[in-house]
């Protein structure tokens, strides 16, 4: 008989020399530990054994090419394990030493294949980050082969000129391809070297920062134990602005005159094209007041139209907030519950184990494990897509990827059914109802999600940069045919002041159901929490909630402020994070009170 995850106490042992780490002993576990078996064992033939028998979408070319670069794995840390997901905290073996997510899913009924194995760049934990260099230890670093091939590299980078950078990458980091790297320095504006953090003879760890904003990376390279001591690896991975490099904050003088400041200038260095707008909630019935507005860039780079402030901009995800205060509404009026199943309120929902299993909470959490609508599947059928149902249909008999409540992962299709859900309860099409109950109290009058076969006054053209390219090209192509309560639409920066203005004045919900809608609830990784609908960045009550959206040629990003009443709204024609990065240079500008 199978044990129940809750009594399990049997633990798998993994040695790799010493032990590393206790494994559950649950079906992915034991993969798990059968895969990197096999993977640390640097031989062909036993990896292919374990590929012919549990993972048959495995690549034998691929993973030895990981194996050989990482030289195998100690697992460190397991942080997540249940039945049919485990995910591990490893750090290579071999001369790097750089620390590596590894996530392992498997079926949930015998033999338990491996469903999916991905890897992704990791931090160590502080109990298990090594100590950092003293002034002296730093200094000698300097002078070593990884610090000299760094510098090299950077001094290429920052330069800018596509000459300069291929041909370093050619002599010394072949590797990486030209095209990709020119992208990567677009979208940057090149590094300024901060600090370093480790060193070895092969290997260098520090800090650094884009020029062209606030955020700081931690780069981790490798270089070959052989003359000429070519790169072997390279990483740059976003990390949060470093205690020892704190920001001051700012009047609110000056935060809006260094808002201006750096906006002009990326707009006159292409990063953006867009609007933004700084506003105060005011007390009472008093409308907010606007503090700083400003549109830059082209709307329609070939009919030569500017952006305004009035300009619509498809706003990506950001309809997940509209979605969200629908169905608080209705819980407000009684007429949903958010504990209910959402078969209760979609009989006829196709796959029973999400219709029973999957509360109205778990899809507003992301937290339901109904995965994404993205993919093969629907660029093969974007157009086709024209109503909620159309996705519930294509989607309808997907059984949950995880045990609903067990975790967080981002569900784009999960809000889809909280608007179908709307729809249900209400009686109206999800677009009919927001306009009413959202856009209409609100004072919304530019914002909506009208198919984009239909002419809307104002709308932008969405650019984008697919990378091999350095030229911008419509997004025309890659759009739905409609927004959905998932995302898509379109507003403008002065509707979604509109928006904050009538949600924290409580002319949407009550009091009680505004906190409730905006608390978070379940962590989202990266330190923030999510909320019903709106991601909350607030620590000890500073700081912001609200919600990005971003995809090609799109991005815009709302950030309320509770405490201290300002509203950040920035609208972007442009790729990811064109708005984004505007509105966290003011994050850490505002003053707090």
């Amino acid at each position: 008989m199978r044990m129940k995850k809750t009594l399990l106490l049997t633990l798998v042992v993994l040695f790799a020399g010493a032990v590393c780490a206790q494994i559950p002993d649950t079906p992915a576990g034991r993969q798990f530990s059968a895969w990197l078996t096999a993977f640390n064992s640097g031989d062909p033939a036993t990896m292919q054994q374990f590929f012919d028998k549990s993972m048959t979408f495995g690549r034998l070319d691929q993973d030895m090419g990981i194996r050989n670069r990482t030289g195998g794995f100690d697992v460190k840390k397991v942080e997540e394990s249940s039945e049919t997901r485990i995910v591990v905290l490893a750090q290579e073996r071999g001369s790097g030493k750089q620390f590596t997510r590894i996530v392992m899913t498997v079926a949930a009924a015998e033999p338990y294949q491996v469903a999916g194995l991905r890897f992704g760049a990791a931090q160590p934990p502080p109990e298990l980050a090594p100590p950092k260099m003293t002034a002296e230890e730093a200094a000698t670093a300097r002078t070593g082969v990884p610090f000299h091939q760094f510098s090299a590299w950077l001094e290429a980078f920052n330069s800018g000129d596509r000459t300069r950078i291929g041909q370093y990458l050619e002599t010394s980091f072949p590797s990486i391809k030209l095209d990709a790297e020119m992208n990567f320095r677009e979208r940057t504006g090149g590094f300024e070297l901060r600090s370093l953090e480790q060193a070895t003879d092969t290997t260098l760890t520090g800090l650094v920062q884009e020029r062209g904003s606030d955020q700081f990376g931690r780069f981790n390279l490798v270089v070959e134990t052989d003359e000429p001591h070519r790169i072997a690896r390279l990483g740059i991975n976003a990390i949060p602005r470093p205690a020892e490099f704190p920001m001051p904050r700012l009047s609110e003088a000056e935060a809006i005159a260094a808002l201006r400041a750096e906006v002009e200038k990326d707009a006159a260095a292409g990063r953006f094209a867009g609007a933004v707008l700084l506003a105060h909630l005011e007390n009472g019935d008093k409308p907010a007041k606007v503090l700083f507005s400003g549109a830059y860039g082209l709307a329609d780079r070939e009919k030569n139209v500017a952006n305004k402030l009035d300009t619509r901009f498809r706003i990506g995800s950001m309809n997940k907030m509209f979605t969200a205060v629908s169905v608080l509404q209705l819980v407000q009026a009684g007429k949903i519950k958010l504990t209910d199943p959402l078969g209760k309120y979609i009989a006829d929902y196709p796959n029973r184990d999400v219709a029973a299993k999957v509360t109205i909470h778990h899809l507003l959490t992301h937290t339901g494990g109904t995965g994404d609508i993205f993919g093969p599947e629907f660029n093969a059928r974007r157009l086709e897509l024209r109503t909620l149902n159309d996705y519930v249909a294509l989607y309808g008999k997907r059984a949950p990827a995880f045990e609903p409540g067990s975790r967080w992962v981002y569900s784009n299709y999960g809000m889809l059914l909280a608007g179908v859900v709307v729809e249900r309860v209400s009686g109206q099409s999800y677009y009919d109802y927001v306009a009413e109950h959202i856009y209409k109290p609100a004072g919304m009058t530019l914002t909506g999600s009208e198919p984009e076969s239909e002419a809307v006054r104002d709308r932008s053209i969405g650019y984008m940069r697919p990378q091999g390219s350095g030229a911008w090209t419509p997004n025309t192509d890659t759009l739905p045919y409609r927004g959905t309560s998932a995302g898509g639409g379109y507003s403008t920066v002065g509707d979604l002041m509109k928006f904050a203005d009538a949600l924290m004045g409580h002319k949407l919900l009550n009091a009680e159901n505004t906190q409730l809608l905006i608390a978070g609830k379940v962590d989202s990784g990266g330190g923030g929490r999510y909320a019903y609908g709106f991601e909350d960045g607030r620590k000890d009550g500073v700081g912001a909630v609200g919600h990005g959206g971003g995809a090609p040629g799109m991005n815009g990003d709302l950030r309320i402020y509770p405490q201290s009443g300002y509203v950040v709204a920035v609208l972007s024609n442009l790729d990811p994070p064109a708005a984004q990065q505007v509105s966290a240079f003011l994050d850490l500008r505002l003053p707090k009170q």
